[in-house]
C-alpha cells in the first residue's frame, strides 16, 4: 500500500456528549441497525455497510468526527504513510478482541488537526 486511494471507509466515529441518548436517536429516529455496545460509552451501528461508532470525546477530539480507513495490513500501511511524512498519534495497536477478530487501530492527524485512523480487522 502506498496511499489510501483504494481504501474503503470502514468506520466513522461520531463524538457524543450522551451515548445512550445518541444511541436512541440513531436506532429509533434514524432506523440504523444496532450492532453492539462496548460498555456504556460506545455503541456501533451499520449504516449501509459502513460501521458508525458513537462514543464520548477523548482528549482533544471533542466536536469532531473521525474517519477510519480499512486496510489489510496496518503495519505496512502505517509505515508507508509515515514515510510520506504522516505523523501518527499511536502506533498500530489492538483496541478490541472480538469473538472472530482483533480490531487494530493507528491514529494520525490530517493537515488541519482532524483525527483519522487506519483500522484492520485481523482474523
Amino acid at each position: 500500500m502506498t496511499d489510501l486511494a483504494g481504501a474503503r471507509i470502514g468506520q466513522i466515529a461520531i463524538v457524543c456528549e450522551d451515548v445512550p441518548r445518541a444511541t436512541a436517536f440513531y436506532r429509533d429516529s434514524l432506523g440504523l441497525r444496532f450492532l453492539f455496545a462496548a460498555g456504556p460509552q460506545l455503541a456501533f451501528f451499520d449504516a449501509g455497510g459502513t460501521r458508525l461508532m458513537l462514543g464520548v470525546a477523548e482528549g482533544d477530539v471533542r466536536g469532531t468526527s473521525a474517519l477510519y480507513f480499512s486496510v489489510h495490513d496496518i503495519a505496512a500501511g502505517a509505515a508507508s504513510l509515515a514515510a510520506k511524512g504522516v505523523l501518527f498519534i499511536n502506533a498500530p495497536h489492538v483496541v478490541a478482541r472480538m469473538p472472530d477478530y482483533e480490531l487494530w487501530l493507528a491514529e494520525f492527524r490530517d493537515s488541519e488537526g482532524n483525527v483519522l485512523a487506519l483500522m484492520e480487522e485481523r482474523r
